[in-house]
């Protein structure tokens, strides 16, 4: 897969790379579980800072900032603006992002303001370009699997379809992404760019297996792993049906942020008889998480719904076997280096299952094709990806800013 991907041959050329750009990433939605979006807003400004070392990054970040972000290796490189509001309501939220931010980054006279979690202010003064990421649209696709409440879901639609016609780029970070931004969203497949994530091997130091099987009570079980938010479209019933179908010393490890649809699921595995089978461990920390995937014996990602499918890459770099949904984004990303199923069908979800865990043969080839296909995703291809639609976006403002003039 191409890391730059114009949807249209036609697209003005970018402007000169002669001067560095000065950038502006709003990270105002991180927290300390942020899940992929935090990923993403960890790895970009080093991306960026990679692929050209002159530009000038700001970042922009609530007083709920994570304490230890400021200690990722690009954080000495940056300019830092801690905002005053917090992430404690969506009101705050909204009132920093919408009207605080665009102040700021005019203030500054920034090239480009770039928000990184679906929605920011599109419109900014002083001549600042924006960029908006809106990393899926699961919201709109499945608004009741993806949770949140009606009224949320109504505000968080207006404030995404008026970002949409007002910013100057779109990124997407797949293609399948992008096609459901303009089948939902009508937007110009012109307008968007594919900046696909990347993944990179973890720096901690893994927790032992010996620690990380203590903890979690596994014994000596072979274990099924899925790293998802417990959410409805994440369709991880799917991996506890199929626990009867599997050999009796098969153990499915399901961490994340506790929500209200893990008590489904625990429920669930009561009623199946396998409740003594699942553990559903609360957010795990980095070295904790590198050694579970040290010893599981396979990855399974069931997602009706992605907007790009980031654990299956991370679980390829971690050479565990992995076995995906053949829908949206996740034929796009794993390629041939897993197995893909249906995952409306259980039949098909417990065949792959067994098929990981049972053909030792196929798991090697698997591990060996994951491993290749997790290094051809880079975050120093999003960073180049990345400046090349800054630079579209800053052609696409300075057209329209013509075109105004002439009319005038």
């Amino acid at each position: 897969m191409s890391v730059i991907e114009t949807a249209s041959p036609d697209q003005e050329p970018t402007p000169s790379r002669g001067r560095p750009l000065r950038v502006g990433l709003n990270l105002m939605f991180l927290g300390e579980r942020s899940g992929g979006s935090g990923r993403y807003a960890r790895e970009l400004p080093g991306a960026l800072l990679a692929a050209e070392p002159s530009t000038e990054v700001h970042i922009f970040v609530s007083r709920n900032a994570p304490v230890d972000l400021r200690e990722e290796p690009w954080a000495q490189e940056v300019r830092w603006v801690r905002c005053p509001t917090g992430l404690e309501s969506d009101r705050a939220r909204l009132t920093s992002q919408f009207t605080v931010l665009p102040l700021l980054a005019a203030a500054r006279r920034l090239d480009i303001l770039h928000s990184l979690a679906n929605f920011g202010p599109a419109i900014v003064p002083g001549g600042v370009s924006s960029v908006i990421s809106l990393l899926d649209v699961i919201w709109l696709r499945s608004p009741q699997a993806w949770g949140g409440s009606e009224r949320w879901q109504r505000s968080l639609r207006r404030i995404v379809e008026h970002d949409m016609r007002h910013a100057d780029r779109v990124f997407a970070i797949s293609r399948a992404g992008a096609k459901d931004i303009t089948r939902l969203l009508a937007v110009p497949a012109e307008r968007i760019d594919v900046t696909p994530l990347g993944v990179r091997a973890p720096t901690v130091v893994a927790t032992s297996e010996r620690i990380v099987r203590e903890e979690l009570a596994l014994g000596q079980a072979r274990v099924v792993l899925c790293i998802a938010q417990k959410l409805p479209y994440k369709n991880l019933h799917r991996l506890v049906r199929a626990l009867p179908a599997l050999e009796d010393d098969v153990v499915l490890v399901l961490p994340g942020f506790p929500t209200p649809h893990e008590r489904e699921l625990r429920a669930l595995a009561e009623e199946l008889g396998v409740a003594e089978r699942v553990r559903l461990p609360d957010w795990l920390s980095e070295s904790s998480l590198a050694g579970l995937y040290g010893l599981s014996s396979a990855f399974v990602l069931p997602s009706l719904i992605e907007g790009f499918g980031l654990p299956v890459l991370e679980a390829m770099l971690r050479g565990v076997p992995v076995a995906c949904s053949n829908t949206s984004s996740l034929p796009e990303v794993a390629g041939d280096a897993a197995l893909l199923f249906d995952p409306e069908s259980q039949e098909e979800v417990n065949s792959a299952i067994r098929r990981l865990l049972d053909d030792r043969a196929l798991a090697a080839e698997l591990v060996a094709r994951g491993r290749e296909r997790a290094a051809s995703f880079t975050w120093e291809r999003t960073g180049a990806a990345t400046l090349e639609g800054y630079r579209r976006a800053i052609a696409s403002r300075s057209a329209r800013q013509r075109l105004l003039s002439t009319r005038r």
